[in-house]
Protein backbone atom coordinates (compact mmCIF):
# COMPACT_ATOMS: atom_id res chain seq x y z
CA UNK A 1 0.00 0.00 0.00
CA UNK A 2 2.79 2.24 0.73
CA UNK A 3 4.42 1.50 -2.39
CA UNK A 4 1.30 2.64 -4.08
CA UNK A 5 1.14 5.87 -2.39
CA UNK A 6 4.76 6.32 -3.15
CA UNK A 7 4.41 5.98 -6.70
CA UNK A 8 1.50 7.77 -7.10
CA UNK A 9 2.98 11.10 -5.43
CA UNK A 10 6.60 10.74 -7.51
CA UNK A 11 4.12 10.58 -10.56
CA UNK A 12 1.92 13.63 -9.11
CA UNK A 13 5.38 15.58 -9.14
CA UNK A 14 6.80 14.38 -12.53
CA UNK A 15 3.73 15.66 -13.94
CA UNK A 16 3.43 19.24 -12.22
CA UNK A 17 7.01 19.42 -13.18
CA UNK A 18 6.52 18.83 -16.90
CA UNK A 19 3.25 20.70 -16.71
CA UNK A 20 5.03 23.38 -15.51
CA UNK A 21 7.96 22.94 -17.22
CA UNK A 22 5.88 23.25 -20.52
CA UNK A 23 4.22 26.60 -19.56
CA UNK A 24 7.07 28.46 -18.86
CA UNK A 25 8.98 27.22 -22.02
CA UNK A 26 5.48 28.26 -24.01
CA UNK A 27 5.45 31.47 -22.29
CA UNK A 28 9.33 31.96 -23.02
CA UNK A 29 8.59 31.37 -26.79
CA UNK A 30 5.54 33.47 -27.18
CA UNK A 31 7.60 36.31 -25.34
CA UNK A 32 10.62 35.70 -27.71
CA UNK A 33 8.00 35.36 -30.57
CA UNK A 34 6.22 39.15 -29.58
CA UNK A 35 9.54 40.70 -29.70
CA UNK A 36 10.46 39.78 -32.37
CA UNK A 37 6.86 41.19 -33.91
CA UNK A 38 7.63 44.68 -31.90
CA UNK A 39 11.41 44.86 -33.87
CA UNK A 40 9.69 44.47 -37.22
CA UNK A 41 6.37 46.95 -36.63
CA UNK A 42 9.34 49.63 -35.12
CA UNK A 43 11.45 49.05 -38.61
CA UNK A 44 8.18 49.13 -40.64
CA UNK A 45 6.74 52.21 -38.38
CA UNK A 46 10.43 53.77 -39.34
CA UNK A 47 10.77 52.87 -43.02
CA UNK A 48 7.48 54.63 -43.12
CA UNK A 49 8.15 57.73 -41.55
CA UNK A 50 11.20 58.14 -43.88
CA UNK A 51 9.07 57.51 -47.03
CA UNK A 52 6.31 60.03 -45.62
CA UNK A 53 9.21 62.70 -45.19
CA UNK A 54 11.02 61.92 -48.43
CA UNK A 55 7.54 61.96 -50.45
CA UNK A 56 6.55 65.72 -49.05
CA UNK A 57 9.95 66.89 -49.93
CA UNK A 58 9.62 65.95 -53.34
CA UNK A 59 6.74 67.56 -53.00
CA UNK A 60 7.69 70.63 -52.39
CA UNK A 61 10.42 70.81 -54.49
CA UNK A 62 8.19 69.88 -57.36
CA UNK A 63 6.08 72.83 -56.63
CA UNK A 64 9.43 75.04 -56.40
CA UNK A 65 10.74 73.96 -60.03
CA UNK A 66 7.06 74.29 -61.32
CA UNK A 67 7.09 77.96 -59.86
CA UNK A 68 10.48 78.64 -61.75
CA UNK A 69 9.22 76.98 -64.68
CA UNK A 70 6.54 79.52 -65.16
CA UNK A 71 8.64 82.30 -64.71
CA UNK A 72 10.75 81.40 -67.26
CA UNK A 73 7.88 80.33 -69.63
CA UNK A 74 6.59 84.43 -68.96
CA UNK A 75 10.31 85.78 -69.51
CA UNK A 76 10.59 83.42 -72.99
CA UNK A 77 6.75 85.49 -73.69
CA UNK A 78 8.10 88.42 -73.28
CA UNK A 79 11.38 88.47 -75.09
CA UNK A 80 9.85 87.00 -78.18
CA UNK A 81 6.90 89.54 -77.47
CA UNK A 82 9.50 92.42 -77.31
CA UNK A 83 11.64 91.43 -80.30
CA UNK A 84 8.67 91.24 -82.57
CA UNK A 85 7.16 94.58 -81.81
Amino acid sequence: MVETIVVAGLSLIGTLAGTFGGILTSNKLTGYRIEQLEKKMEKHYDTTNTLVDRVYRLEENNKLLDEKMSVANHRITDLETSLNA
